[in-house]
């Protein structure tokens, strides 16, 4: 780094933060992600190899620490008190993109794995019933994309095979009309009534499902 650069504040952080995907990686992070495919489930599009070295580099910035699990093989990692201290960064993106980019996402853009896996994070715990519900999700145009989101609280798991439970709700969706109740550039009840999606399943969970489903923390932060 240039000497200007060792006096800048600006470009001391921008060397560590401003790395292509470290953004995004910090993201789930911060979103509770600790394991190693975890984060690449949120940002699905990176390698294995790049996401390894990004990782390095985090910790050999002082952002992130490795530790072996507890039970079991493998790492996680955790954000330091350097690392914590970029979720005002992080939050001021996310919410400049939703208010000034989410706009322009095309169906192209979509990646049904990327999507899937941020509707998880968004289910509303505390409209969950006390059973557990299985809600399977396909979409149109892409007949190897199916997925299970297996509701039981206080927890919400992610399946691409089947896991074995009954299904209580089937949803058919276009990829791009999940995606607009996601970010809640639409309402979910009006886009079923549309068409966009479909849901087949027993009344009570049909009706409920909205409920269930929430929508981008963003949505309120560009609001406010």
């Amino acid at each position: 780094m240039t000497v200007y650069g060792q006096f800048c504040p600006v470009a001391l952080g921008a060397e560590v933060f401003a790395e292509r995907w470290t953004p995004l990686i910090l993201r789930e992070l911060l979103y509770g992600a600790r394991r190693f495919s975890d984060i690449q489930r949120g940002v699905p599009r990176i390698s294995r190899n790049l996401l390894a070295q990004r990782l390095v580099d985090l910790q050999r910035h002082g952002i992130i620490e490795r530790f072996a699990v507890t039970s079991g093989r493998g790492h996680e990692y955790r954000l330091t008190e350097a690392g914590l201290g970029l979720r005002p960064v992080i939050d001021a993106l996310g919410t400049w993109g939703y208010k000034w980019a989410s706009q322009d996402v095309t169906d192209e853009h979509l990646d049904p794995d990327f999507l899937m896996w941020t509707l998880r994070r968004m289910v509303r715990l505390d409209s969950l019933p006390d059973e557990r519900v299985v809600v399977g999700f396909r979409f149109r145009g892409l007949p190897k994309a199916q997925y299970w989101l297996v509701l039981k609280r206080p927890e919400v798991d992610l399946c691409a095979i089947d896991p074995g439970y009954e299904v209580g709700v089937d949803v058919l969706a276009d990829v791009g009309a999940l995606a607009r109740v996601c970010l809640g550039h639409a309402d979910f009840l009006r886009t079923v009534k549309s068409g966009a999606i479909e849901v087949i399943g027993a009344p009570r969970h049909r009706r409920a499902l909205g409920e269930w489903l929430g929508v981008t923390r963003f949505a309120a932060m560009a609001s406010a």
